[in-house]
């Protein structure tokens, strides 16, 4: 067995782009020696800013010989038909054997693969390993770019290492010819390093300040920063996306811990840790009391003979760009919150839902809805306020350089302008939650702004045909259900969810009614009000007073406009199409849509999906609190044994029921002398249906579930003791519809049909 050694080097690859790489280099190895059969056991793949390696343990020396058949058409087939599988099989006629099959003389092509040297096979894969490589950007260089059919690498390419053991695999691509030698870190070695097997790579390389494999780089820079900032007697903030980046940007990482100036500790932390990730991939640090310490860490790529001087530079560059977030930030106070928020007017939300201007207005009236009535027991006019001027800062010079920011900044704004701290914590956290696992809002002017959001949102995109389709969800509607669920039973809301939809689209009319009726005026320069026909109703603009009026019958019906009639004549807009709007949404479809989020969220939260479908199955159900009580519940039931137990005797009964197609009811005129099992099944359903009704009614679920517990023995008793196919019709009529009125009492709590097991 043998050892196989790639290397595989150029110029700089950015650490985004060496994950993938190395994914694409295992990929396309495997696929190479999958196609020549050789077998693969352990494959160890490294990445460096400046190499690529891999290197295969326990390869065989050769591949073995190997005998294929293939078989062709009949004897008595076109010359045609023979010729082409001659040709895909590589053989002439004269080699083709003649068997009989099913009576018939048949060709056959009977293929001898002799084995071959695993050294050869590598070296005719090596060049399309690198030929086929994919790369999200790559390019051409030198003299040969002035050809497309030039060989493309991410950065130029300068060497290729390939050992079998300690033999050279011979090959070349693009003038560049494989060897045994490579080259350590750019300032801390000299000359070629000559490899002698893939047991010195890594050794032989580090020795050149070159740590090949990434793993160690990253432990290096995450021990190498942490204990920097203990030195210092401060607390790493850690951020293991930089850990990666900065392995990827060095092939000898040296953490060095430097300060910047004390005022710039004014600005808001989250920009000065922002703008040390994002422009320079420092690392920041917090004092013991957990605040911003003016203490950066940066990670150099060589072993500075004075670290100072290093540091110093490093000092200077993230001065200037912190200068810069400083200056964003004075020139963003001269100017309110909601004088920035007039700059929203400038900016579209969706050319079909306007202005990020008009989805405020909208957001706006459904938060100081959701707090007048009660739903989210906040301040109306703080959280009318709150929503008004939550997406102000988004034409802030801050966050149009950190879009990160967007929410963050406008809090600090409105605190510093001195708006009442509920506004201030509304603005900065009503994009949260962001999916599932994101910290959920809880305080009350906050939570109302947030659902208001994302509840305009999803209607929204509804009512002009734009719901996520199959893996598509472009404007992320799914993760905003789920965080609207996250925020309902997190803040136990206790509301139809129905209701609000209908309210979010009842703004979402007036809105659309407004810009519709507004473009339809400037068509017409008759004075009287403009009357706009929507099927069976009318809407009136009365311009005097800039309003919509509702006329006969009804509006909002979901149809296009068909026509706008003024004073002496008809306008038709029927060939308008950018003018018709879907004014009315599905409710089920919506329904329907937070059902299905609920699902997953649950699922994703360790619900067992049966028990999610058998109280979903029930319907009628709008309040999700008390809807995922009740799952919770029958979840916890189930697994205990009364729940098995009872389950069983569910599905027992229900088999019957189905088998004897029973839909009849059990009559009074019905007499015969009952047995003592079907005595006690009467007589604990006479208890457990009232008390199982007066749970569920209470939303005492757990309370609900132990009254059916109690059928459990009688069920069980019933089954042992009863015939319930009695040869008498009277009996089993009787004993048929005393099953379904157990199934009946159980569906009160759930489908047990749709549970397993």
């Amino acid at each position: 067995m043998s050892d196989f050694l790639l290397e595989l080097r150029s110029e700089e690859i950015p650490a985004r782009m060496q994950k993938g790489a190395r994914a694409e280099l295992e990929k396309l190895f495997r696929r190479e020696m999958g196609a020549a059969d050789v077998a693969l056991n352990d494959l160890t793949i490294w990445s460096t800013p400046r190499r690529l390696a891999l290197i295969a343990r326990d390869l065989p020396t050769a591949t073995e010989a190997v005998r294929e058949e293939a078989k062709g058409p009949p004897e008595s087939a076109p010359d045609q038909a023979i010729d082409g599988f001659c040709r895909k099989n590589g053989v002439r006629r004269d080699q083709l054997e003649v068997r009989e099959v099913k009576g018939r003389k048949t060709y056959f092509a009977v293929i001898e693969k002799p084995g071959r040297a695993v050294k050869d096979l590598l070296a005719e894969a090596i060049p399309a390993i690198i030929r086929d490589f994919a790369w999200p950007k790559s390019m051409r260089w030198g003299d040969a770019s002035i050809s497309t059919e030039s060989q493309r690498w991410v950065r130029p390419l300068s060497g290729i290492v390939a050992l079998l053991d300690s033999d050279v695999v011979p090959c070349e691509i693009d003038g560049i010819a494989s060897g045994n030698t490579t080259k350590g870190h750019r300032f801390h070695s000299d000359g070629a390093i000559s490899i002698t097997s893939a047991d010195d790579y890594a050794d032989k390389l580090r020795a050149a300040h070159v740590i090949v494999d990434h793993t160690e780089r990253q432990d290096a820079v995450r021990a190498g920063a942490k204990a920097a900032a203990e030195e210092a007697g401060l607390v790493l903030v850690e951020d293991e996306g930089l850990v990666v980046e900065n392995a990827g940007l060095t092939e000898w990482p040296v953490p060095l811990l430097g300060r910047f100036e004390d005022d710039f500790l004014d600005v808001p932390p989250e920009t000065i840790q922002l703008t040390a990730r994002v422009n320079q991939k420092y690392f920041v640090c917090e004092d013991s009391a957990g605040k911003l310490a003016n203490a950066f860490i940066c990670t150099a790529n060589i072993a500075a003979a004075d670290p100072a001087l290093v540091v110093d530079g490093n000092r200077k560059v993230l001065a200037a760009r912190l200068s810069d977030a400083r200056f964003f930030w004075e020139l963003d106070q001269k100017k309110t919150l909601a004088e920035h928020a007039k700059g929203l007017e400038r900016i579209t939300f969706h050319e079909k839902l306007g202005t990020v201007a008009d989805k405020v207005e909208r957001v706006a009236k459904l938060a100081r809805w959701l707090c007048e009535e009660g739903i989210v027991k906040g301040d109306p006019d703080l959280a009318e306020q709150a929503a008004r001027l939550c997406k102000a800062d988004l034409v802030t010079e801050m966050v149009g350089e950190f879009p990160e920011l967007q929410g963050l900044m406008g809090g600090y704004y409105a605190a510093k302008e001195g708006l009442d701290p509920q506004v201030s914590q509304a603005i900065r956290d009503h994009y949260k939650p962001v999916g599932q696992g994101d910290d959920v809002p809880t305080a009350p002017v906050t939570v109302a702004v947030s659902l208001a959001d994302k509840l305009d949102t999803i209607v929204s995109f509804f009512a002009i045909g734009a719901p996520p389709t199959g893996s598509k969800d472009p404007f992320a509607l799914r993760r905003a259900a789920i965080s609207v669920i996250l925020l309902l039973v997190r803040n136990d809301l206790r509301f139809a969810i129905d209701r609000a939809l209908a309210e979010v689209t009842g703004n979402y009319k007036i809105w659309a009614f407004h810009q519709y009726t507004t473009e339809l005026q400037e068509l017409i320069e008759d004075e009287n009000p403009v009357h706009i026909i929507f099927g069976p109703g009318s809407i009136g603009l009365d311009r005097s007073a800039g309003k919509i009026r509702k006329f006969a019958g009804s509006w909002g019906v979901g149809e296009p406009i068909y026509s706008v009639v003024a004073s002496d004549y008809i306008f038709e807009v029927a060939d308008r199409q950018d003018l018709a709007v879907n004014f009315e949404n599905d409710p089920s479809e919506l329904l329907d849509f937070f059902a299905d989020r609920l699902k997953v969220q649950q699922r994703e939260a360790g619900v067992r999906h049966d028990i999610i479908d058998a109280v979903f199955v029930l319907g009628g159900e709008d309040d999700l609190v008390r809807l995922l009580a009740r799952v919770h519940a029958l979840q916890a039931f189930v697994e205990t044994d009364n729940g098995t137990n009872l389950l069983a005797g569910y599905k027992r009964a229900a088999n019957i029921l189905k088998k004897e197609d029973w839909s009849g009811e059990q009559k009074n005129s019905l007499s015969y002398t009952r047995e003592n099992a079907e005595e006690a099944l009467i007589a604990a359903l006479d208890v457990a249906e009232p008390k199982a009704g007066a749970a569920i009614d209470a939303e005492d679920f757990e309370g609900a579930m132990a009254a059916l517990a109690t059928l459990r023995e009688p069920i069980d008793a019933f089954f042992e003791e009863v015939t319930v196919n009695d040869s008498s019709a009277d009996k089993r009529a009787a004993r048929l519809a005393l099953l379904t009125r157990f199934r009946d009492a159980v569906h009160r709590v759930a489908d047990f049909s749709r549970i397993e097991g």
